[in-house]
């Protein structure tokens, strides 16, 4: 090991920076590491909240409801000074002044999608970062008040320089130097930075956003960059769990997960990371730590480059997404011809549309494609504008997908047949099937009404409850 000093970035989300009595607690586990010698990046979420928040009141400039839109940023206001005064904050500090400078942008910008009623997907992106913008001086506040030095900058202003896909940005190759250049200087200070999650800029300075949940992709490109020994998503539960706790009460933690797997466990539903979260650290096989804020002693679940199998137990995890429509192509122009399918992939990566499942049957001739629902609408215009006349392309919605994820089961016998068998066994009807070819899950389609039901039922089946922990 080198004996250079420790370094970890250290992500806090929404809900440990809810108000001042949770962002004074995340302060002091990033402060508790600064002290014991650790060098630490602190990166934050919005407040609990505030992120749909700034979404609703631009949907109702665009709509031309200003008066609602002023209601939330008043609100929001209130919420931020209130913060930044329980922290400690004068009146007439910096810190306030900021925040009051920031409203007050914020409702020049979202007054002018009300004047175009026009709200494009860069204006989007501005006006929601404002949520991390707002939250990274009172961490700062709470940190300095704590008597660690610190210096909050934005996303971009941190070096994430990246492409111009607002909404979904992603890192280009020449932000990690830059990251490294201008947030090094600061550690080398002894001063801690604090970065605004989930946004960078393009190079031409356009704000970006990274998508829902960026907040970690943003700390683990950081972490990539400064060549971490660790990033920690400190979080409101003890780490990645074997199901949602909130549907299967006994779910336990996961002791030790891959990339592969939390990348698939994230991507079937899992709330836990951003699906593109740990793709920074492949390379370079830096660890990712989800930890509890509740419980900062408990080790949580750690996600690492080899996965660690038990072959007793290939299964790791049962997780789902909701709100799912399935879109089927049909007719008999579907048949064997291969620019058919072509268009339907080209159409739905011109409307930037993530597909779950993919599901081809040559001798029904049907194509059939899982998308989250508020996608579907979008997805069938697209569709129908690519194919002729003959086939017909319907939604089929009240859908769910369900996964179950492990790397163990690659080459493993009777996995499919174990989770078909406790579907059946209660009951469920399964839409769609589709394994990938890396064998890391299985996923199925199934009717929404029994996506709850059918995950207890899987869960039980690879008894879950009773290996995830490593018992």
């Amino acid at each position: 090991m080198s004996d250079a000093p420790t370094l970890l970035v250290m992500k806090f989300g929404g809900t440990n920076m809810g108000d001042a009595r949770a962002i004074r607690h995340s302060a002091s586990l990033a402060g508790r590491s600064v002290r014991e010698g650790v060098r630490v990046v602190v990166v934050v979420s919005a407040m609990a909240g505030v992120t749909n928040q700034l979404l609703r009141l631009a949907d109702a400039a665009q709509t031309g409801d200003i008066a609602a839109a002023n209601d939330e940023i008043a609100a929001m206001r209130t919420r931020h000074f209130t913060a930044a005064q329980e922290l400690g904050a004068a009146p007439d500090s910096d810190a306030v002044r900021e925040i009051r400078e920031m409203h007050e942008t914020l409702r020049q910008a979202v007054y002018g999608v009300y004047l175009l009623r026009e709200l494009t997907p860069r204006s989007r992106d501005l006006i929601v970062a404002f949520g991390e913008r707002l939250s990274a001086p009172l961490m700062t506040l709470a940190l300095e008040q704590s008597g660690v030095r610190a210096h909050h900058v934005t996303g971009g202003e941190a070096g994430i320089v990246t492409d111009t896909h607002f909404g979904n940005a992603r890192p280009l190759p020449s932000a990690y130097a830059r990251i490294k250049d201008r947030l090094s200087g600061l550690l080398n200070a002894g001063v801690t930075p604090v970065v605004a999650g989930f946004m960078g800029e393009t190079e031409q300075g356009a704000l970006t956003t990274l998508g829902r949940g960026g907040t970690d992709f943003s700390a683990t490109i950081i972490g990539k960059a400064l060549g971490a020994t660790e990033v920690w998503a400190w979080k409101d539960v003890d780490g990645v769990m074997s199901a949602d706790p909130r549907v299967v009460k006994d779910a336990r933690n996961i002791e030790i997960l891959s990339y592969g797997e939390v990348m698939e466990l994230a991507y079937f539903g899992a709330k836990v990371l951003h699906p593109l979260a740990v793709t920074p650290l492949q390379e370079s096989g830096i660890p990712l730590r989800v930890k509890s804020a509740a419980d900062p002693d408990f080790p949580g679940t750690l996600v690492q480059a080899d996965p660690h199998d038990d072959a007793r137990h290939p299964v790791k995890a049962v997780t789902a997404i909701r709100n799912v429509s399935i879109i089927n192509v049909t007719g008999a122009g579907v048949l064997g011809v291969p620019e058919v399918v072509a268009s339907l992939f080209s159409a739905i990566a011109r409307e930037n549309i993530t597909l779950l499942m993919v599901s081809q049957s040559s001798s029904m001739s049907n194509v059939s494609l899982a998308v989250q629902s508020v996608y579907a609408e979008r997805t069938v215009s697209a569709l129908r504008a690519a194919v002729s006349g003959e086939l017909k392309v319907e939604e089929q919605p009240g859908v769910a997908v369900l996964a179950i994820v492990g790397s163990g089961m690659r080459g493993q016998k009777g996995v499919a047949a174990k989770l078909f068998g406790a579907l059946a066994g209660d009951d469920v009807n399964i839409l769609m099937i589709s394994q990938g070819s890396s064998e890391l899950n299985i996923s199925v389609a199934v009717e929404d009404a029994q996506v709850e039901h059918a995950t207890r039922a899987v869960h039980g089946a690879f008894a879950l409850q009773e290996v995830a922990s490593g018992v």
